[in-house]
């Protein structure tokens, strides 16, 4: 019965797939909800959901990753992101029944996207302008009974103001997640962002960044090795398009577009990352994020796009985690993060 619970759960998320329109930047609004939410998720190539340990910022992108073992651990992050555009994230977890293992979570995202110069529809300049969004969090995760499945939830309260238009929110995230500890293997599935907003910026109501994210992580046999393997955007499979500068003109004039086949579409939804010495108090974690990679390439240029590689070091009741991330040979982003145990 209760592996039939499971089974239904994960059926359900499936099916939202086929209920919701597919969502990718630019189709939606609220995008700084799938924006990486900590070093550590950074460096092993972003939206990696297959964590289940010590860290609360997971329980942001995966509510059915909360578990005991985050009771009392505070996190904090920060990114310095492109141009001027900073965010970061907080998070805590809090174990309110011992006897039954029951944790509370909750977290917040924040965006600041800087100063603006404003110009009227004749090019003059009037006054400076900013924006910034906030998203407050609150999750709770379930073990189904006699199985090695876990279930959680987010709700999310969301807020946006960019110059002089506002508006408000409300999401849920689900996530149903398999632990097999003999092998050290998780496996997971999450459908999130999945709500609507409440008060549009003006008249017009639009779609969030709704997103599905499979994920699967091992360590490996007697190796200090964790490796991770993500699919992202699985709501919608044709994440990948013809880029215009990559188009091939021949000596005649004809011009031909480039070949997406799908090979180039089952590239563009995976995430690749390794953890060495995972569970010790210094590890090094590295990714690769193969969409970031192929979109961001330069032809005939190496400019390593999609790579990201970072570390974290435990002091005590401390732990700090730095991650680069590379986006192009024009930029990257640097990710600090401290975890505080705060029992």
């Amino acid at each position: 019965m209760h592996l039939r619970s499971a089974l239904i759960v994960v059926l359900l998320l499936l099916f939202v797939r086929s209920e919701s329109v597919a969502q990718i930047g630019g189709r939606a609004t609220y995008q700084f909800l799938n924006l990486v939410n900590s070093p550590r998720q950074a460096a092993l190539g972003g939206k990696t959901v297959t964590n289940y340990d010590y860290d609360p910022t997971q329980g942001l992108f995966n509510p059915a990753a909360i578990n005991w073992e985050m009771d009392n651990q505070l996190s904090l992050n920060y990114t310095n992101y492109l141009g001027d555009v900073n965010y970061g994230t907080a998070a805590f977890a809090y174990q309110w029944d011992r006897r039954r293992t029951q944790v509370i979570h909750a977290g917040v995202t924040y965006v600041n996207y800087g100063q603006f110069d404003g110009y009227d529809e004749l090019g003059n300049a009037t006054d400076t302008f900013s924006g910034g969004e906030v998203a407050l969090s609150v999750g709770h995760a379930r073990n189904i009974a006699f199985t090695n499945f876990h279930v959680g939830a987010n709700l999310k309260f969301i807020s946006s103001k960019l110059e002089q238009y506002s508006s408000f929110g409300v999401a849920v995230d689900l996530g149903v997640f398999y632990l097999y500890e003999p092998w050290d293997l998780n496996i997971t599935l999450v459908a999130r962002n999945l709500g609507s907003q409440i008060t549009p910026y003006e008249n017009t109501y639009e779609k969030l960044p709704f997103e599905m994210i499979f994920g699967i992580s091992q360590i490996l046999p007697n190796v200090p090795i964790r490796w991770h393997f993500t699919m992202d955007n699985l709501q919608r499979w044709d994440i990948a398009y013809s880029n215009p500068n990559r188009e091939e003109t021949d000596l005649e004039g004809n011009t031909t577009e480039e070949n997406i086949n799908f090979f180039d579409e089952a590239l563009r939804h995976m995430i690749l990352g390794i953890e060495l010495f995972p569970e010790k108090g210094f590890n090094i974690r590295l990714g690769y994020n193969f969409r970031r990679g192929e979109e961001l390439r330069i032809v005939e240029q190496r400019a390593f796009a999609g790579i990201s590689g970072g570390f974290s070091i435990k002091l005590n009741k401390l732990r700090l985690s730095y991650t680069y991330a590379k986006y192009s040979r024009a930029a990257a982003s640097s990710h600090f993060g401290l975890n505080i145990n705060l029992q």
